[in-house]
């Protein structure tokens, strides 16, 4: 994670600090780690509280329907989450998060196992990074498969290679945060650890969890072997899992790959976000008792506060659709080792780092044919002042020449002043200030854009402050350098404008008519016929495995689930049901009038993972595979697709 520049004065130079050229910055990391002093209370809507509601999402749905009227109780347990042992150690190796910024966690879930395998040291089942951004208002899941090859730190010595599950088997949570660090680069602001025990204990206080679950699963293990599985009996369909039932679901991983595996759990972290709003205050106080003997949690700085914890709630109901990220590793090989290359490592954390919000849109207007349209403009037309706020000499050159490497035209003070702050405001600059001129279009949205490359920063509207105005040459943006600037500018964000392709369909309705006719007189609602399917797919007729599954998804409402599978062996589906209340249906991204009908769709990122029908007083759903295989055109032409029974001969 380092950027190479050229030594020489860059055309940014001249909008000098102090009013002397001064050479370009050397070869400096790109990601800033500004450690502040640790705060004596977190006060606001702080940065842990964003880390911590994605935490709570994936360890268990912990941070869940937590009110405000909860706290009176809650903060009498909060204490029991502080970390204890191994965790003290290792909370005094964690970066100090910064209020209202990004921030991130390391959740290790770990699980020491009975029989056989018991005699050996706790290995971390799974070990995921949390991103949580206040400001773009998103959460970046990125996952390590637990398999993969990595170097083993312990400290700051390499262990040896091994697979990065081994980690805490070697040195505890300080071996997995060391060698997550080493690996990626990453500053790491909080570690939790949960034992897997408690997972089931949570679910169930909560009543359980509705997951889409894909297609059929099913193991007994018999103990006949040494490498015989677990138990599992999962059906298709959409439906509310137990605790054991969920963590069977989420671990499973015999018939696949890890990575599909770590599908699963970020599938579980979307259900879990999905009924956020559910619980019910008087089931506050099991719950949190199962969370505090479960779960321990490191932080850099501080303690937590149970007003941390009660408001994160609040943020994870209102995250907008589409806006949890979850880029996945790339180029990785081997079977029961895998590796990737650094390369590849570190595009994955460069999208975790730097989420795109506007993908989901992009990645639409793409798939429906239309001109992608963006309000943000290029940094080549931008242009921008930067003014020296923290009285580090050449601070303000260093800057622009940086800012003129990314392409953004940088414009020194207007009658040859020089680019500095007045002497006694200096010190008041502490985060970098970024000021745009409302007056020029798209001003706002270049701020923003400008302030995920030099966080910490704020965005505000340009005062009318005279010696501000008297230093505006008439500049788009007017940035002040704080304190916090350390001659270091983030890389950008890689944006790909997305492209119309073709949907890889065939039309073929029988498939689908020969599984659905002989349901329509058991449930009370029109059946739809996806007549449209991925090019490779047929229904699910493996042994054992069910294609068209009737069942009773709520009380007092019927489903109906079709599963197919693809040529790769992937598997995706459709459902219908009239129960229009579903949580899984709480959280699109946009809806549309498509042929004259209506359709919601829900995105990962720039995936289209769900297209959901209103008709007939039902809703049915395209549900694509775990991995997001199916191309957005290819989802939306099944579901343009999909004609009621009757209509289909």
């Amino acid at each position: 994670m380092r950027t190479t520049l050229k030594r020489g004065v860059g055309r940014g130079a001249g909008a000098d600090g102090n009013g002397k050229a001064v050479l370009p910055p050397s070869t400096a990391p790109v990601v800033t780690r500004y450690q502040q002093p640790p705060p004596p209370s977190v006060t606001g809507f702080g940065i842990l509280r964003r880390v911590l509601l994605g935490v709570l999402i994936v360890l268990s749905s912990l941070g869940i329907g937590i009110g405000g009227g909860a706290y009176l109780w809650f903060h009498q347990s909060v204490a029991k989450l502080q970390s204890h042992s191994d965790l003290k150690r290792v909370s005094k190796e964690l970066d100090v998060p910064v209020a209202h910024h990004p921030a991130i966690a390391l959740v290790i879930g770990y699980d020491h196992r009975a029989g056989i395998e018991g005699a050996g040291p706790s290995r971390s089942d799974t070990l995921m990074l949390i991103r949580a951004d206040p400001i773009q208002n998103t959460i970046s899941l990125l996952s390590f498969p637990r398999d993969l090859l990595v170097p083993i730190y312990c400290g700051a010595t390499i262990q040896r290679t091994d697979r990065i599950n081994s980690a805490y088997a070697t040195c505890g949570p300080r071996g997995t945060l060391d060698t997550v660090r080493h690996l990626t680069g990453l500053p790491v602001n909080y570690v939790i650890t949960v034992d897997f025990h408690g997972f089931k204990k949570v679910v169930n206080q909560l009543g359980g969890v509705w997951i889409d679950v894909d297609r059929r699963y099913y193991n007994k293990n018999t103990g006949a072997s040494y490498d015989d599985y677990a138990n599992i009996n999962l059906q298709p369909g959409y439906q509310k899992l137990s605790g054991g039932a969920a963590l069977e679901f989420v671990r499973f991983r015999h018939t696949d790959s890890d990575f599909v595996r770590l599908a699963r759990q970020q599938e579980f972290v979307r259900a879990v976000k999905e009924q956020a709003s559910h619980v019910s205050f008087f089931d506050m106080p099991s719950i949190v008792n199962d969370i505090v003997d479960n779960v321990e949690v490191a932080a850099g700085g501080h303690k937590l506060s149970g007003s941390d914890v009660v408001q994160w709630a609040f943020f994870a109901k209102n995250l907008p659709g589409g806006h949890i990220f979850q880029p996945k590793i790339q180029d990785v090989s081997g079977y029961a080792e895998v590796s990737a290359p650094q390369s590849a490592i570190q595009q994955a954390v460069n999208e975790f780092e730097n989420p795109d919000v506007q993908s989901s849109k992009a990645a639409n207007a793409a798939a429906l044919g239309k001109k992608v349209k963006t309000k943000t403009p290029p940094p080549s037309s931008v242009t921008m002042t930067v003014l020296n706020g923290n009285g580090v000499q050449g601070a303000a050159a260093n800057a622009s020449y940086l800012l003129a490497q990314r392409g953004y035209k940088t414009v020194p003070p207007p009658n040859n002043l020089d680019p500095n702050t007045p002497t006694n405001l200096q010190s008041s600059f502490f985060h970098s200030k970024i000021y745009y001129d409302p007056g020029q279009s798209g001003s706002k949205q270049a701020a923003v854009a400008l302030q995920q490359l030099m966080q910490p920063a704020d965005v505000e509207k340009l005062p009318r402050t005279p010696w501000l105005l008297s230093l505006d040459p008439g500049s788009m943006l007017m940035v002040v350098l704080g304190s916090t600037f350390h001659g270091q500018i983030a890389t950008p964000a890689v944006t790909e404008t997305p492209k119309h392709v073709p949907a890889y369909v065939r039309y073929d309705p029988t498939q689908a008519l020969n599984l659905l006719q002989p349901l329509k007189p058991k449930v009370p609602f029109t059946l739809e016929v996806p007549t449209v399917l991925e090019g490779s797919s047929y229904p699910d007729t493996l042994p054992g495995d069910v294609p068209a599954r009737l069942y009773t998804i709520t009380k007092g409402h019927k489903a109906v689930r079709l599963v197919f599978h693809d040529g790769a062996g992937e598997f995706w589906g459709v459902e219908e049901t009239d129960w229009a209340d579903a949580p899984i249906l709480g959280d699109r991204s946009f809806r549309h009038d498509l042929g004259g009908r209506e359709f919601d769709l829900y995105y990962a990122g720039s995936h289209l993972h769900m297209v959901v029908l209103h008709a007939n007083g039902a809703t049915y759903w395209v549900v694509n595979t775990l991995l997001d295989s199916l191309s957005n055109e290819t989802m939306l032409a099944i579901a343009k697709g999909l004609k009621p029974l009757t209509a289909v001969h």
